[in-house]
C-alpha cells in the first residue's frame, strides 16, 4: 500500500486527523463514550493544478491546516460545553464567536512578537549592518518562539492536550509502520514526529531569518509590512523542506537537519496514555479510506504527487 499522507492535531479531550480528502474529529466524553465528527475535505491543491506548484502549495496548506484546526477546536469546545451547562445554542454562539476573536487577536500578537519587536529590538541595540542586523533580529525571533514553547509546556491546563498531541504523532507512526492500530502498538511508537507542527515553525523562524536578511532593516511601517507579506514565501520554503524530510527521514543528512525541531517537541507533546491512544486511533481509522484513493492514482502512474500535510 502506498504512502498515505495524513495530518492531525490535538484538541480538548481529543484528536483531529486529515487526510487528502477527509477530515475527523474524536474526543472523549465525560461519560466515557467517543464524540465524532467527520466531513470531506478537498484541498485547494488538489483541484486547482497551479496552486499545487511548491512553495505556492505551502501557504495554502497552511491556511487550511488553520481552517481545520479551528473547526476541530469548536467542534470539542462544543462537547466539553455539553457537559458543563446543556449545551445552550446562545452560549455556544457566543463561544465560537469568542473563538474567532481570539484567533485573530493571536494571529496579531504573533506579528507583534515574532515580526515587529525582534526588528524594534535589534535597531534599538543599534545593529545596523545587513548581514548582523539580521542575525540578531533572528536569534530575538528564536528566543521569543522558545519562549512560548515554555510557557505551553507549564501550562498545566495543557497538559492532557499535550497527551493528545503525542498520541496523534504516535498513531502517524504506527499507520506509516504498518502496525496494529491497537491503543497497545501505538503506544510503542516514539512521541516525536519530523512532520510536526513544532519542527515546521521552527523551520519558519530559520528561513525567515534569510529571507529578512535580504530583506534588510525595517525602517518603516511599509517596510515592516512587507515583511509580513513575505511570511507566504517563507512558510512555503518551509513546508517544502518539513514535506521532504517525512520522506527522507532514514537519511543521516536529512536526520541531522531535522533533530532540533524533533528536540523542541519535547516540550509540546507528552507521553499519552491509552485511552489518549485510543481517541486518535478512532478519528485515523475515519480517514483511512483514503488508502484506496491513493492505491488507484499510483496505478495510474498520475505526475501530480500528494501533499504532505503538517500535523
Amino acid at each position: 500500500m502506498p504512502f498515505l499522507p495524513v495530518g492531525g492535531q490535538a484538541v480538548i479531550e481529543g484528536v483531529m486527523m486529515r487526510s487528502p480528502s477527509r477530515m475527523a474529529v474524536a474526543v472523549r466524553r465525560a461519560d466515557g463514550s467517543i464524540g465524532m465528527m467527520e466531513k470531506p475535505f478537498t484541498s485547494l491543491t488538489r483541484r486547482v493544478r497551479w496552486l499545487g506548484v511548491p512553495v505556492v502549495r505551502g501557504a495554502i496548506s497552511l491556511f487550511e491546516t488553520l481552517f481545520l484546526g479551528i473547526t476541530a477546536l469548536n467542534y470539542s469546545a462544543d462537547e466539553a460545553a455539553k457537559e458543563e451547562a446543556g449545551a445552550a445554542p446562545t452560549r455556544r454562539a457566543v463561544q465560537g464567536f469568542t473563538q474567532v476573536l481570539t484567533a485573530v487577536l493571536a494571529l496579531g500578537l504573533g506579528i507583534l512578537l515574532f515580526v515587529v519587536l525582534p526588528a524594534r529590538l535589534t535597531a534599538w541595540l543599534g545593529v545596523h549592518r545587513r548581514v548582523a542586523f539580521g542575525l540578531v533580529d533572528g536569534f530575538f525571533r528564536l528566543l521569543a518562539f522558545m519562549a512560548y514553547l515554555l510557557l505551553i509546556s507549564q501550562w498545566k491546563e495543557m497538559a492532557r492536550v499535550l497527551g493528545y498531541h503525542g498520541a496523534e504523532h504516535k498513531a502517524i507512526h504506527a499507520l506509516e509502520g504498518r502496525a496494529p492500530l491497537t491503543p497497545e502498538s501505538v503506544q510503542t511508537f516514539s512521541r516525536f514526529h519530523p512532520r510536526c507542527g513544532t519542527s515546521f515553525l521552527f523551520l519558519v523562524v530559520v528561513v525567515s531569518i534569510v529571507a529578512f536578511t535580504f530583506i534588510g532593516r525595517p525602517r518603516g511601517v511599509g517596510d515592516h509590512l512587507l515583511r509580513v507579506a513575505c511570511m507566504p514565501l517563507v512558510v512555503g520554503v518551509a513546508f517544502e523542506f518539513i514535506r521532504l524530510s517525512g520522506k527522507y527521514v532514514d537519511r543521516p543528512l536529512v536526520r541531522a537537519l531535522i533533530w532540533p525541531g524533533i528536540q523542541f517537541q519535547r516540550l509540546t507533546t507528552r507521553e499519552p496514555n491509552l485511552d489518549m491512544c485510543a481517541i486518535a486511533i478512532a478519528a485515523l481509522e475515519r480517514v483511512r479510506s483514503d488508502e484506496t484513493v491513493v492505491a488507484l492514482e499510483t496505478a495510474g502512474d498520475r505526475a501530480r504527487a500528494e501533499v504532505a500535510f503538517i500535523q
